[in-house]
């Protein structure tokens, strides 16, 4: 009875018990009660729940206490700049294109020198010769809803204008009149919210139940992210403790509402959770010896004037230790997992017989998952690794300059963390599911109790 609490959803169970004899009396279903070889989530004995929940219960505890005392209650409020993303906006809609000569709009200025060797000077001369559109938007959201403006296009430009679009506005109040408003982006959200849909139908679709606690999982975890991590670190919390009470959060949510609260996944969360504090600690030796200030670029630096006391150094931690959970998840979850169903497939296998088998298993993801995110990383620095070969530099002074080095470290230093997770968690799974025994106090009165690989039954 106590050992059916433990069981995993049922699409994770197979009922088919491995050590069956000829001669057992007992039907399936009081096989099923008490044998521990017969799916991936089965219920495993109460000593080792107890150990188990000796360890998780007090992290779980000590990370609600972490989100209680680090709750920020909300971003801070400040007087926006006008600068980047600090700007008011407001939704608009294009109303009227039209094409007029660039000359005639004053589009563009030619060098008074009439230079045109800079690559400036080329730009106004060709903008001057050629063909703009300017486009009238009117204002449908905020206290200016109805009012209209002028926004010239230049035919160079990467973003053009078409009757009928939604635009992004951004307002300037301490602007002269006619220059208050002028078009930031375009409005995205239909089909983002299309391509959203999209995803979480195929989800569903292929994971059923699964997906949808995963839809779940995730909508927690950006949940988290946005009431918790982000308002605490813009509230002057530290930035390393914020991330590691946030992503032990979103782990335990995350991790027992996908896979269930069974001895697997506790197993998988005290691998997460190793690798995680390694993450950590190699982060915070690296980052503060190669001196990466994390502040590297236009939003770093806004970040930086708007709230001074934010230690930008502990941010790019704190991003490495979030960015790596993800991966981490896949790591831990799949590997306890092989562990598991090893032992199903070869109840007699000892702990280090399954380490063994696992490992190889772990082997071929390690290469797989280390080469995703590397390639995740060069792909989201792929337009300043094309400037730094524009500029000719050599390998060294790329790898060498801050912008690069933090994306190095924050590869490295993950990557470390997640080959560092395959070997301990499978020693973890390995020594849990060996240990775990059914014990004879919860075998009922008269029933065999399994020895060894179930082919012979004690008396």
């Amino acid at each position: 009875m106590s050992g059916a609490l433990n069981r995993g959803p049922p699409a994770s169970c197979d009922d088919r018990p491995v050590t069956s004899s000829p001669q057992s009396p007992e039907p399936h279903g009081q096989a099923h009660g008490h044998g521990h070889s017969h799916g991936p989530a089965a219920p495993v004995s109460r000593h080792l729940r107890r150990v188990i929940a000796a360890v998780l219960i007090p992290f779980a505890t000590a990370v609600l206490v972490g989100l209680a005392v680090l709750w920020p209650g909300g971003a801070p409020g400040h007087e926006r700049t006008g600068v980047g993303f600090d700007r008011q906006t407001e939704q608009g809609k294009v109303v009227r294109v039209e094409k007029v000569d660039c000359k005639d709009v004053n589009a563009a200025q030619v060098p008074p020198t009439g230079d045109t060797s800079t690559p400036q000077g080329r730009e106004a001369v060709a903008a001057q010769q050629g063909r703009c559109a300017r486009a009238t938007v009117e204002v449908t959201s905020g206290k200016d809803k109805g009012r209209t403006f002028v926004e010239i296009v230049q035919p160079d430009a990467p973003r053009q204008l078409s009757e009928g679009q939604g635009v992004v506005v951004a307002y300037a109040p301490d602007a002269p009149r006619d220059l208050q408003y002028s078009v930031t982006d375009v409005d995205r959200e239909f089909p983002m919210a299309l391509l959203a849909g999209i995803f979480a139908l195929a989800v569903v679709l292929v994971g059923r139940m699964r997906g949808v606690m995963a839809l779940i999982a995730l909508a927690v975890s950006f949940a988290v992210l946005t009431l918790f991590i982000l308002p605490a670190i813009l509230q002057g919390s530290d930035p390393l403790i914020v991330a590691v009470v946030g992503a032990s959060a979103i782990m335990l949510i995350a991790l027992y509402m996908c896979h269930g609260v069974t001895a697997r996944t506790s197993v998988a969360v005290l691998g997460t959770l190793i690798s995680l504090l390694l993450i950590g600690l190699l982060g915070s030796l690296f980052i503060g010896w190669a001196s990466l200030s994390g502040n590297t670029d236009d939003n770093t630096g806004l970040i930086h004037g708007l709230y001074p006391g934010i230690d930008m150094s502990g941010l790019l931690l704190a991003g490495v230790i979030i960015g790596s959970l993800g991966v981490l998840d896949d790591v831990t979850v799949t590997q306890t997992s092989a562990v598991w169903e090893l032992h199903q497939a070869d109840p007699g296998m000892g702990p280090r017989a399954l380490y063994r088998a696992a490992i190889r298993i772990g082997r071929d993801h390690i290469a797989s998952v280390v080469n995703t995110l590397v390639l995740a990383y060069a792909g989201a620095a792929l337009p300043l690794l094309l400037l730094f070969s524009i500029a000719q530099s050599g390998v060294g002074a790329v790898a060498t300059s801050e912008l690069v080095a933090e994306e190095i470290v924050r590869t490295l230093v993950g990557s470390i963390g997640l080959v560092a997770s395959v070997p301990v968690t499978t020693v973890l799974a390995a020594l849990v599911v060996s240990a775990d025994r059914p014990q004879p106090a919860e075998e009922p009165a008269g029933s065999p109790i399994l020895g060894g690989r179930g082919r012979r039954r004690k008396k």
